[in-house]
């Protein structure tokens, strides 16, 4: 037996005497993470988490509900047994969660409208501009730490995106890959500079066993080691993890 497969059989055993049910929460951020017509949730960090917790065994009861990043933020810091994903894991966030990761690694943008780029010739020139984001998002410390001023904050990435197209705000933050699922769709949106590179995982209570969140990390390192983590990635036309 391998040591990745014994480590995980040895987790799923302390992961059943636990009989804890998870309850994680993700935002709407397609391609990542999305509720379908019927409100199920999908997307590349939902597929993710269901073959983790699919991976464990039978006793391993989850949910995933999709909500305002804020919300299901503040659920995980405050609520036990529950999760949320995909959360970037800063200095700042380290000890206020338990840690399975990584996720995905994401490449944050700084985006405009098409028709407004000639607007933002630096980085300096974009801070006097306003730009928006989500509540509790990582990137509205990261934008105060880089000296924006003008930050307007949303309950979500669609209104925050609607604000951007009708002219409400001059720029927003966004992952790499929701940039390029927007452009494919035809979104008048451009690039004008890298933010940040970071890693995204999944943030949990602290009341959740350290046998729970080892049984779920070895399960996620399978899914990195076998391959699945990246064929998932693929699927949703996402870069693949290094």
């Amino acid at each position: 037996m391998t040591p990745v497969v014994l480590t995980l059989t040895l987790t799923l055993i302390a992961f059943g005497a636990q009989a804890q049910e998870i309850r994680f929460a993700t935002e709407p951020y397609p391609p990542y993470s999305y509720a379908d017509d019927d409100g199920t949730a999908r997307g590349a960090g939902v597929e993710q988490v269901r073959a983790m917790m699919d991976g464990l065994d039978s006793r391993a009861e989850y949910s995933i509900d999709v909500m305002p990043w804020a919300r299901a933020i503040a659920l995980a810091e405050t609520r036990p047994d529950h999760c949320t994903f995909a959360a970037a894991r800063t200095p700042e966030r380290e000890g206020r969660f338990k840690w399975v990761s990584p996720l995905l690694f994401d490449i944050n943008l700084l985006v405009t409208r098409k028709d407004a780029a000639g607007n933002v010739q630096s980085i300096e020139k974009a801070k006097s501009l306003s730009v928006g984001t989500q509540r509790e998002d990582y990137t509205e410390s990261l934008l105060r730490a880089k000296g924006f001023d003008k930050i307007d904050l949303s309950n979500s990435f669609d209104l925050t995106l609607a604000k951007l197209l009708g002219k409400r705000i001059d720029l927003m933050t966004m992952s790499q890959g929701v940039y390029e699922t927007l452009l494919a769709q035809g979104s008048p949106i451009q690039s004008v500079a890298e933010l940040s590179r970071q890693e995204l995982g999944i943030a949990c209570n602290k009341t959740v066993a350290d046998t729970v969140i080892a049984a779920m990390q070895a399960s996620l390192d399978h899914l990195r080691t076998s391959g699945e983590q990246n064929r998932i990635l693929s699927r949703f036309g996402l870069p693949q993890n290094p």
